[in-house]
């Protein structure tokens, strides 16, 4: 019945002391732990690629596909459509295939 007469200030003491150690625990392993893979890493020679993986891009731009003829804001069809546009008849704010070159030239061809 001893734990019974614990007040809960010593509980929270005991438990702050509790976690201070538990990360010096944790700091002393994940030091170990570090010094293990990097000598893995340098055993076999491994990259960064080889561990994580090549990077990925985050998105390719497009083209845009349509346009607010009242703003010229533009959107190019993928994702959450803009307010402008969003629920209404998308053939109206077509961009035309002449007008929309310029942000494909990309590739060096005209």
């Amino acid at each position: 019945m001893a734990e019974a007469t614990r007040t809960y200030r010593q509980v929270k003491a005991e438990l702050k002391k509790l976690q201070q150690e538990a990360e010096a625990l944790r700091q002393q392993e994940v030091a170990a732990v570090v010094a293990e893979i990097r000598e893995k890493i340098a055993e076999f020679g491994l990259t960064a690629q080889d561990i994580f993986g090549r990077k990925r891009s985050t998105h390719t731009p497009v083209a845009p596909k349509y346009r607010d003829p009242k703003t010229g804001a533009t959107w190019g069809g993928r994702g959450k459509p803009s307010a402008w546009i969003a629920g209404k008849n998308r053939n109206r704010f077509l961009i035309e295939q002449k007008e929309a070159t310029p942000y494909l030239e990309s590739d060096g061809h005209e």
